[in-house]
């Protein structure tokens, strides 16, 4: 039947019955077989395709006259050249943030996407990203459509991510815990993240722009973190008060003592240290091949790990794990037990401990291409060339601030400590 759809018409209709409004064609209001009424239009395209679009279902805020209203704004853009119906069902198909992260770590996974350097992404830097992806990113963006995220909704969620809104703690197994905290810091970082997924998604035309690009991130007041002598001092006394794992223990004297970064000392090999020319090639780090000094203090320690650990080949770990085969899973739970057990506060991390290396360095009046070399920093050739071609000044640099640090632990460098 036909007439201009009232009320009176929609209260009328017998399920499954269709009216047809008289006063713009192609508007219609159908009774499913329940109670339930709603509106839609038919139109065809200017190819000659007949599409139906579902206006919505009566009731707020769909009465008899809004909806007609918006049947003539369809029939607007059908007459332009549109095709709402197919436009709408693509926004539904649409690839989501969270297809498109998974997208990323595909890409990133199978090698087809090269970092700055033109390698491919670590392993360890994967599992990073998965764990920001999962912990903050899935949760407060992920049912989002990749290609409608605006730099408003980015800040909306980089704000919520230093709130900790997706804060929780998640039991993973047995001894494994999920701690998603939140901060300035995670912030920062997951930010980072979202700008290189969503840049990844410009470039398979997923989205036309990155909506990450502009966002004013969070300072993250971590890298500026140092330990104090007093400080140095009470990671000695968490070291010797401590009962965790003893080869945990060596690692975090290790760390302390060469600034290196945390995965490097945790996954580092007998074939990658040359005790007698105190030097250690590390084939897989942050930024690639990596040739680093040893001072007297770390070759001590290592000579330590060689005694008291039953070494059968020169691939095994130098710090290995207590119930495993692999890497120390469990290390930053060791480290923060130590740094409380010292008296630290919880800003105290691994990470620290490297720039609290860096910055004795420069205290120590050694330039940056020297504190670049003893840390493994990205330098290009120049840092490259400068390691082989002065060997014994970076030895000499790494035996000054290691005796420094150990001074400040109370070692006075012919201790170890452990």
């Amino acid at each position: 039947m036909k007439r201009r759809i009232g009320i009176r018409d929609i209260t009328s209709l017998a399920p499954g019955q269709v009216v047809w409004d008289t006063s713009v064609t192609g508007f219609f209001a159908r009774r499913q077989k329940s109670e339930a009424v709603s509106y839609g239009v038919k139109y065809r395209t200017a190819a000659g395709e007949q599409r139906w679009a579902t206006i919505g279902r009566h009731g707020a805020p769909w009465t008899p006259d809004l909806a007609r209203a918006e049947a003539r704004r369809i029939m607007g853009e059908v007459a332009q050249g549109g095709d709402p119906s197919r436009e709408r069902q693509g926004q539904r198909t649409a690839m989501s943030v969270a297809d498109l992260c998974a997208a990323y770590l595909t890409a990133a996974e199978t090698g087809r996407l090269p970092t700055r350097r033109g390698g491919t992404k670590r392993a360890s830097t994967l599992s990073t990203d998965r764990s920001r992806i999962s912990a903050h990113i899935l949760p407060l963006l992920g049912d989002r459509k990749a290609g409608s995220l605006t730099q408003d909704d980015v800040e909306v969620f980089m704000h919520a991510v230093a709130d900790g809104k997706a804060a929780r703690k998640q039991k993973l197994g047995k001894h494994a815990v999920s701690n998603v905290r939140g901060g300035t810091g995670a912030a920062t970082r997951t930010l980072g993240l979202l700008g290189a997924i969503f840049a990844y998604g410009v470039r398979r035309k997923v989205c036309t722009s990155n909506p990450v690009r502009g966002v004013i991130r969070p300072r993250d007041g971590r890298r500026n973190r140092r330990l104090s002598p007093e400080e140095y001092a009470g990671l000695a006394t968490g070291l010797t008060k401590n009962g965790t794992w003893p080869h945990a223990l060596t690692a975090i004297r290790f760390l302390a003592l060469t600034g290196w970064r945390t995965g490097e000392v945790t996954g580092l090999r007998w074939s990658e240290v040359d005790l007698a020319r105190r030097t250690a090639h590390l084939g897989d780090t942050k930024t690639g091949d990596s040739m680093r000094p040893l001072s007297t203090q770390a070759v001590a320690i290592l000579e330590h790990q060689r005694e008291v650990v039953e070494v059968t080949g020169s691939d095994e770990l130098v710090f290995p794990a207590a119930r495993s085969t692999g890497r120390m899973s469990g290390f930053p739970g060791m480290f923060a037990s130590v740094a409380k057990a010292g008296g630290l506060l919880e800003d105290v991390t691994p990470h620290v401990l490297r720039h609290s290396f860096a910055s004795t360095a420069a205290d120590l009046g050694f330039s940056e291409p020297t504190i670049a070399a003893l840390l493994g920093h990205k330098g290009g050739g120049i840092t490259r060339r400068y390691i082989h071609s002065a060997d014994a000044v970076l030895l000499a640099a790494a035996d000054r601030v290691a005796l420094e640090i150990a001074r400040m632990m109370g070692d006075g460098g012919t201790s170890l400590g452990i």
